[in-house]
């Protein structure tokens, strides 16, 4: 059995300006340990994967990125697409050319910026979870145990359906849901059965193309078009560039996930971050006496539960809290930790004011 994986990297990573910028976004960026998000991703994956099957979607700004970070990768195994369209139209292109390449196999598809600890655990996971999607057409994702009301991520919610395989449990999935409030949350961390959607899921591409026919059958007909010419025509970007276009913008989760039932749920602790904000950095790095988490240049008195990174000039600071301080060679970044999720904000309103160079 041949395992693929699929990695999509499209994203500007925005929540993390001013660091992550539109030529230089947070999967290419060094955030924990000494290689760029998406070198660990590969790295973490080859120990399962050879790196000749592994494949990463993404757009025209990050190709060469993408090839001078990961050398190794065949440069064929670069998708690009011209203009984003969200997961599913990302999926489904990567699943046509898979088909191709390496028809039978069993696909891995994952984000490229997400931090795991614990990679031995992971691998195992994945071992699993590729041995599920081999039964029926069974559609597998992972879920990550919850151990706080996190509002910032969506949930599985499993049934009480269970089976031990490999001594992992796999629930059968009742529902995804969207981001709660806090109070939905706290409902969700004290029942037991919700867990946060990791974005990864597993399944034989022969199955996710088959759904997409039955279930996004428009999506379909423009990738049997663009099958049909990758077969008559050595220039696959052109052929992608001219039909992408047409794509739904649709997440993999409301076109597919949502509306099929045998879907399974494997639920996980293996020190998972998504990195989605700033204030991750409060969850993945260590503290100093007060609480902050501090990189760089700095001086700080009376200063707590602040993160403050430095691009090389002093930053002092002196009697604040739960703030954010960020500086880059062009922009400082000061932020109360609670509108880290608001940071995009910021970003349309440099693009109302025609301050593009900033983004």
């Amino acid at each position: 059995m041949t395992i693929t994986a699929v990695i999509m990297a499209g994203g500007k990573g925005e929540r993390f300006w001013p660091k992550s910028r539109t030529n230089l976004p947070k999967q290419f960026l060094n955030i924990s340990g000494n290689k760029s998000m998406i070198q660990q991703t590969i790295g973490r994956l080859e120990k399962l994967i050879d790196i000749t099957q592994i494949f990463i979607v993404t757009n025209e700004l990050y190709a060469e990125l993408i090839h001078a970070q990961l050398p190794n990768l065949p440069l064929e195994n670069i998708i690009i697409e011209p203009v984003g369209r969200n997961t599913a139209p990302c999926v489904g292109i990567a699943s046509i050319i898979i088909e191709e390449k390496f028809p039978d196999s069993t696909m891995v598809v994952l984000p490229s910026d997400h931090i795991i600890e614990n990679e031995e655990g992971f691998i195992k996971i994945l071992e699993t979870a590729v041995e599920v999607s081999q039964n029926n057409s069974n559609l597998v994702t992972l879920g990550i145990k919850p151990t706080y009301p996190e509002t910032g991520y969506g949930y599985i919610e499993s049934t009480k359906e269970m089976e031990i395989i490999n001594e992992l449990e796999v629930h059968k999935v009742s529902n995804f849901v969207e981001k709660p409030n806090l109070e939905t949350a706290e409902s969700y961390l004290s029942s037991g059965n919700f867990f946060w959607n990791s974005g990864i899921f597993i399944w034989k591409t022969a199955v996710i193309r088959k759904y997409i026919k039955q279930l996004m059958p428009d999506m379909h007909d423009i990738l049997e078009t663009m099958k049909t010419a990758f077969s008559t025509s050595t220039n696959r970007n052109d052929i992608i560039r001219s039909e992408f276009y047409k794509m739904p913008d649709q997440s993999i989760d409301y076109g597919i996930m949502e509306k099929v039932n045998n879907i399974y749920v494997i639920p996980c602790i293996f020190g998972w971050d998504d990195v989605g904000s700033w204030t991750a950095l409060d969850r993945i790095n260590e503290h100093d006496e007060n609480g902050n988490v501090i990189k760089g240049n700095i001086l700080n008195l009376d200063t707590k539960r602040c993160i403050i990174e430095s691009n090389g000039k002093l930053i002092a600071t002196l009697g604040v809290e739960d703030l954010i301080i960020v500086d880059t060679e062009d922009v400082t970044l000061i932020c109360s930790k609670d509108k880290a999720q608001e940071v995009k904000v910021l970003l349309k309103e440099l693009r109302m004011q025609k301050l593009d160079k900033y983004l």
